[in-house]
C-alpha cells in the first residue's frame, strides 16, 4: 500500500475523485495517509489522523516511501500555533503559508525532512504529546473566533462545527474523530449542564435523532461553535439560543466529558 504526505498548505479530500465533488474534509501540512486505490489523476486515501476516506487530487499529495512514512509517523510530532506562519523550502524554492495545527513531525532545530525534501520553521509550535487542561482548550478555541462556516473545513480560512472541535482538541494533544456524530461516540455523559465545564462537548440532533451539530462548553452558560461562522452563544437545557435570532437554533441531545478527570 503507497503512502502520502500532505506538503502543501491544506489540500481538499473528496466524496469522489473529481474537482466537482463534495469536499468532506481537509488534510493539513504534514499530516499523513494510506493511498488505497488510483484512478487516473485522483489517489483514495485514508487519512492517518482521523482515519477519514476520500479522493485527492495526486498532484497535490507527496507520495513516501515506506520506510520514510514509518520514520515520519513514529516520530515526535510538533503542531503549529501561530494562526499562520510560513515553513522555508530549501534550495530556494519559497515558503509555504501553515495554517494553525499544521503537522511537523520528525521536526528537530527548526529543521524538517519529508525524505529528501528539506524544510525550515521558526514558528511557535508545541509537541502534540503535550495534553492541554481546560483553561488551554478555552484559549484555542478562541483562536478560531469569527472564522466563517465551510463545510469539511479544518483551518482558519474555513472550518465547520466538526472541525473546529476536533481541531481544537488536537491543539490540546487529543485525538478526536471527524465528523459530530463520530465524535458523539466518545467521553463520558454529563448528566447535568450545570455540571458541563469549560472543554465538555455540546451535541445536538435534528428531528430525526440524527446528531447534526457539535460545540465545545466555555462555561458561564456560553458555547463556541460555528455556525455560518465561529461565535459564541448562550447555552442551556434546551439548546443554544441566539441573541440576535431571538430563538434556538440548535436543540441538545448530549454533553460529553472527553478529558481525564
Amino acid at each position: 500500500m503507497a503512502k502520502g504526505i500532505c506538503h502543501l498548505t491544506l489540500i481538499p479530500v473528496r466524496s469522489e475523485p473529481s474537482d466537482r465533488s463534495e469536499m468532506v474534509t481537509q488534510m493539513l501540512f504534514g499530516e499523513l495517509d494510506d493511498i488505497i486505490e488510483e484512478q487516473k489523476d485522483w489517489v483514495r486515501v485514508i487519512t492517518d489522523y482521523d482515519g477519514y476516506d476520500g479522493w485527492i487530487d495526486r498532484k497535490q499529495i507527496l507520495e513516501l516511501s515506506d520506510e520514510t512514512y514509518g520514520d515520519l509517523k513514529n516520530s515526535l510530532h510538533y503542531l503549529t500555533l501561530d494562526l499562520m506562519h510560513p515553513i522555508s523550502v530549501a534550495c530556494k524554492k519559497g515558503t509555504i503559508p501553515l495554517v494553525i495545527g499544521s503537522s511537523l513531525p520528525g521536526l528537530r532545530n527548526g529543521t524538517l525532512l519529508f525524505g529528501k525534501r528539506e524544510y525550515g520553521y521558526d514558528g511557535n509550535t508545541k509537541l502534540f504529546s503535550e495534553t492541554a487542561d481546560r483553561k488551554m482548550l478555552t484559549g484555542y478555541a478562541m483562536l478560531y473566533l469569527n472564522c466563517p462556516y465551510l463545510w469539511g473545513g479544518r483551518s482558519p480560512f474555513g472550518i465547520d462545527c466538526s472541525g473546529l472541535t476536533q481541531m481544537i482538541y488536537k491543539l490540546g494533544g487529543r485525538k478526536l474523530k471527524r465528523d459530530a456524530h463520530q465524535q458523539a461516540m466518545e467521553g463520558t455523559i454529563v448528566s447535568f449542564i450545570s455540571e458541563a465545564q469549560p472543554g465538555d462537548l455540546a451535541f445536538f440532533d435534528d428531528e430525526s435523532d440524527n446528531i447534526i451539530h457539535v460545540g465545545m462548553i466555555l462555561g458561564d452558560g456560553k458555547i463556541i461553535h460555528s455556525s455560518g461562522h465561529v461565535r459564541i452563544d448562550t447555552i442551556d437545557h434546551q439548546g443554544i439560543y441566539n441573541i440576535h435570532q431571538k430563538c434556538y437554533t440548535h436543540r441538545l441531545r448530549v454533553i460529553k466529558n472527553l478529558l481525564p478527570s
